[in-house]
C-alpha cells in the first residue's frame, strides 16, 4: 500500500504545498484501496469479518487523512 509511503514523504516535504500533494494522493490512494476492497468483498474473494475489519480501517485512514488535510489547508 503506497499510503504508508505517501504519508511518511509528507512529513519531511519541501513546502506546505508538497506536503498536501503527498497527503492528497495517500487520500485518492486510501480512497482506491477501499474500492478494492468492495470489489474482493463482492466477488466473495473475502470473508465477511475479514472485509469488515479492513474496511473499517480503510474508512477509518480516510476520515483521519481528510482532517489532516483540511488542517493544514486552513494553515495556508
Amino acid at each position: 500500500m503506497a499510503v504508508g509511503a505517501l504519508i511518511r514523504e509528507a512529513e519531511f516535504g519541501q513546502s506546505k504545498a508538497d506536503c498536501i500533494s503527498n497527503m492528497s494522493i495517500a487520500l485518492k490512494e486510501a480512497n482506491e484501496t477501499e474500492y478494492w476492497l468492495d470489489i474482493l468483498n463482492d466477488t466473495g474473494y473475502l470473508i465477511s469479518h475479514e472485509f469488515e475489519s479492513m474496511q473499517s480501517e480503510c474508512k477509518e485512514l480516510i476520515a483521519m487523512l481528510v482532517s489532516s488535510l483540511k488542517q493544514q489547508r486552513n494553515e495556508i
